[in-house]
């Protein structure tokens, strides 16, 4: 089987995907997409994803969109990084939910506008939304995390790679990891699980370029 991850480095959500690939132990290879340059909005990748986003899994034909998605495919698959009874499955769907809509939803589009969007597109205001809405959702993490070691089991799962997945990249967008010790442990943890490594070593070279015309 030919497991083919659409992908490129700045992406945290394609990171989310690649991890759990690796973690699992599921062979894949890296098709880089030059997102900065406008393929995934070109007419030739949105015949495999309409979305125009990555990550995108060809699982041996099989066309898998959104991280959230592929990390189902490899719990599904593999029986790896999932819960171990339908109460700890259903807890790894709800922190993968919040993860997509709370923690990645507004460290993604931070992190985009205060790194890789050019200086004269860059709104203080949304960059102050965002920021507040992305620490009231690591409160959240934090609360949870001083309690327990990983969030949805006794062990890591797809919740912890959903939820930790931007939090690892080192440009800024107001998160320092010292402001949350619970969240500091919980990332020591996950990155001394044997396989992890690091975004810009398990993804193609990162390609530090912005976005043609914002």
């Amino acid at each position: 089987m030919t497991n083919t991850l659409y992908c490129f480095a700045e992406s945290g959500n394609a990171y989310k995907a690649a991890l759990a690939l690796e973690l699992a132990g599921i062979p894949w290879e890296a098709r880089f997409v030059d997102f900065f340059n406008g393929e995934a909005r070109g007419e030739a990748f949105r015949k495999i994803n309409p979305m125009g986003e990555v990550p995108v899994l060809d699982a041996d034909g099989l066309i898998l969109t959104q991280s959230g998605v592929i990390q189902d495919w490899v719990m599904e698959t593999t029986g790896k990084l999932d819960g171990t009874s339908p109460a700890e499955r259903r807890e790894v769907l709800r922190w993968t939910i919040f993860d997509n809509q709370k923690v990645s939803g507004m460290a993604g589009p931070l992190r985009f506008f205060m790194n890789f969007l050019p200086e004269d597109k860059r709104s203080a205001d949304v960059i102050g939304f965002m920021t507040g809405r992305l620490k009231a959702a690591l409160g959240v993490l934090e609360g949870e995390l001083a309690t327990r070691d990983w969030l949805a089991s006794d062990r890591l799962t797809c919740a912890d790679i959903s939820c930790a997945g931007y939090l690892y990249y080192p440009e800024p967008f107001n998160f320092d990891r010292a402001d949350y010790p619970a969240i500091d442990a919980w990332l020591t943890r996950i990155a001394a699980t044997p396989g992890w490594k690091h975004p810009y070593d398990l993804l193609p070279a990162p390609t530090v370029g912005k976005l043609n015309g914002g």
